[in-house]
């Protein structure tokens, strides 16, 4: 392999760890039922926090329903991670490599 390709392949790993490493620092936000509940996560899929209206649990027959509903707000967070994540390393694999970050 000739000096300058090496130099450029040494480079774009470089460039994709810093990418990787930004987006693990980034912040997600999700949220389900409205405004209801609300989950922020990190870009490494660590929750942070999570936030539930008051006003939702008037009774509590209504804790199954909010239970669903944050499990819907958790997983759309996940879901924008995984899309930006893939948007982003895909700058560097050219979209030839899905499913490997």
């Amino acid at each position: 392999m000739n000096p300058g390709m090496i130099k450029k392949l040494q480079k774009m790993q470089k460039d994709m760890v810093k990418a990787q490493q930004e987006l693990e620092a980034s912040t997600f936000y999700g949220s389900a039922g409205g405004q209801l509940v609300k989950v922020e996560f990190t870009g490494d899929k660590r929750m942070k926090n999570l936030s539930i209206d008051p006003e939702s649990i008037e009774f509590p027959e209504d804790l199954e329903m909010l239970q669903d509903t944050i499990i819907s707000a958790i997983n759309d967070c996940i879901k924008k991670i995984d899309e930006e994540t893939e948007s982003v390393m895909s700058e560097f694999t050219g979209g030839g490599m899905p499913g490997l970050f």
